[in-house]
């Protein structure tokens, strides 16, 4: 089933003013709002929150808003430079997030997420990356997941809530109680509606059609079939201009499992021959199929590091031919490098040479795709004392920086996510546990070595000036090893608080 992903930057004019201005730009406090004119008259086009909160609001003339906000912040609305923003904004996305993206200007863009939220950890946590992602970059952003692009437009710009998920096959009680204007009607259709008593999108779908389209034409009911999924809304994908791309345009439609694999075979090694004349290699790969009622069809394969390997990307591609449902029939197959990077033609070794290192790209690569690339990872050292704190995930062939865990203290097999409190029994201040029960179970302690104190990093936080932790290693009756550490000297309560906590077991 399609998924459609919707964002919304509801300021993005402002949003983007301010961060084109860099370190020079004006606090998100002071309201600012864009001019611009229609006809002779000048008015606002766009308003940040702060300006909104004090009642300016979109069409209102500029000398009623600068007499409603004293020290109102004023410039000129640039459409053109928004809308080429835009732009850049959703190629960065179609590189991140999925195959289908698309400008959904002035103030949008829209993702069709179809079989590509598993490589996400699911939609929900999807959504909150790239909302999280935008707002840290100074964008605010709302976002809303549907069955078409209609019904997640909608969701993203009038409900109530900031984030909405629909479940899948929702049809049109979603967005029923939403306003008409959540349909993306022309200019003016609107307030012709409501004038005849329409105020929610409700109230349409229980009409029948025959008297809208006589006097409003067919746009209406044409969006209402693309919202409730009765009519196709195929969504453009936004390509680069530098983009290495080939295409196949077939007679018959193609459907079945093995022509889609061999034609995948060929358009693979037309791709690596336009990769190897200009010196590089896929990183990650894009397959769309347009199907022959207009919808598509796409998957992505991501690799390592750069490949040209025409039999590894056809077999990555074709692992995912399962995920694609060609309905009647294929059209038109288009196979694109969205990411590629210089790939240096190297030497192959000899035993009488030099022993080399086993490739393990092509497992890592398999592995990545099937699961999602966050769940391939390995595990570097940080400098820090802190245990949570000295480790960090990097990409599994990130290149060895030489940095390395202090020996002096060995550190367990199994760190745990977070420190999890135990109740012990201890003679204070600086002995082990005579004992300790963990999730239930008491243990008695057999053997002990510690303490090793470790001193919070104070400049990272003012708390950690003082804070203090000891830690054990600890032995059980049944021969069980584990890290326990007491928040604290184990004198003075400003250090910590005295607590007991286990944060690691040994193997």
């Amino acid at each position: 089933m399609t998924r459609v992903v919707s964002l919304y930057f509801p300021t993005w004019p402002t949003d983007r003013l301010r961060r084109s201005m860099g370190q020079s730009a004006l606090s998100a406090e002071i309201p600012m709002v864009m001019l611009g004119r229609q006809g002779n008259r000048r008015l606002v086009l766009a308003a940040d929150a702060a300006a909104a909160g004090l009642g300016v609001r979109i069409g209102m003339p500029a000398a009623k808003a600068q007499a409603l906000v004293a020290r109102l912040e004023i410039r000129d609305a640039d459409p053109a430079g928004d809308a080429e923003a835009l732009e850049r904004l959703a190629l960065w996305i179609l590189q991140r997030v999925a195959p289908i993206v698309a400008a959904d200007h002035p103030d949008g863009i829209v993702i069709d997420t179809t079989g590509a939220d598993h490589l996400h950890r699911g939609e929900a946590a999807m959504l909150d990356g790239l909302v999280g992602r935008l707002a840290m970059s100074g964008v605010a952003a709302r976002a809303a997941v549907a069955d078409t692009w209609g019904a997640a437009h909608a969701l993203a710009r009038f409900s109530p809530d900031g984030a909405r998920i629909a479940a899948p096959g929702h049809g049109s009680s979603v967005i029923a109680a939403l306003p008409i204007e959540a349909l993306r009607l022309p200019s003016g259709m609107p307030a012709a509606l409501r004038v005849l008593g329409f105020e929610r999108i409700n109230d349409l779908i229980a009409r029948p059609r025959a008297p809208l389209a006589l006097r409003f034409g067919p746009a209406l009911g044409r969006r209402l079939d693309q919202a409730h999924g009765r009519a196709a809304e195929p969504i453009e994908p936004i390509r680069p201009a530098e983009l290495t791309e080939v295409r196949r345009a077939f007679a018959e439609p193609i459907s079945a499992a093995e022509t889609i694999a061999r034609y995948i075979g060929k358009l693979v090694h037309t791709l690596c021959m336009n990769l190897e004349q200009k010196g590089q290699g896929a990183r990650r790969l894009d397959l769309i199929c347009q199907r022959v009622d207009s919808r598509a069809q796409a998957i992505r394969v991501g690799m390592a590091k750069p490949v040209r390997d025409v039999k590894r990307l056809t077999r990555l591609l074709c692992d995912k031919i399962e995920t694609i449902d060609p309905g009647f029939g294929i059209e038109t197959m288009t196979l694109s490098a969205i990411i590629a990077e210089p790939l240096e033609a190297r030497q192959m070794a000899t035993s009488l040479i030099e022993d080399t290192e086993p490739d393990i790209s092509d497992l890592i690569d398999t592995l990545a795709n099937r699961v999602g690339e966050r769940s391939i990872y390995r595990a570097a050292p940080v400098a820090s004392d802190v245990p949570e704190r000295s480790v960090n995930r990097v990409a599994a062939l990130a290149p060895d920086t030489g940095a390395s865990w202090p020996d002096a203290w060995p550190r367990p097999a199994r760190l745990l996510l977070t420190p999890e409190p135990v109740e012990t029994i201890a003679l204070l201040p600086d002995h082990p546990p005579v004992s300790f029960t963990w999730r239930g179970v008491r243990r008695r302690v057999r053997r002990a070595d510690g303490p090793e104190r470790v001193f919070g990093e104070w400049w990272k936080r003012d708390a950690e000036l003082v804070a203090i932790r000891d830690y054990f290693r600890v032995e059980d009756e049944a021969g069980e090893r584990y890290w326990l550490y007491r928040a604290g000297d184990g004198e003075d309560e400003a250090t910590g608080s005295q607590r007991w906590f286990i944060h690691g077991v040994f193997g």
